[in-house]
């Protein structure tokens, strides 16, 4: 059988190429709201992030995430997005490190 193709995708802060499940992707919803997407699948359009504190916090220096959603994204909004990445952070973690698991 045929082996499917894994979606790449490029972290917006330190631009490396990972699996689309490795990352954690921001949306900006047509409703004008940024928020964390862990499924991937909500409405908008989405910049993609590793699941690392370091890198967010580089988005936020670089203003990576304003260049990659295509709208300036206000200080509040990245305090807001810092403490939802931070709550996010461990569960995803823990999310990929099952899906190692059940590839075994």
């Amino acid at each position: 059988m045929k082996q499917r193709k894994i979606p790449l995708r490029k972290c917006v802060a330190c631009q490396q190429m990972m699996p689309k499940k490795e990352l954690i992707r921001v949306v900006k919803t047509p409703a004008d709201e940024m928020l964390i997407d862990l499924t991937g699948k909500k409405a908008g359009r989405g910049a993609y992030l590793c699941g690392k504190l370091s890198c967010f916090k580089l988005a936020k220096k670089s203003r990576a995430l304003d260049r990659a959603l295509k709208q300036p994204v206000s200080p509040e909004i990245y305090d807001a997005l810092e403490q939802d990445f931070i709550k996010v952070e461990d569960e995803f973690i823990a999310g990929k490190e099952a899906a190692v698991d059940d590839e075994e």
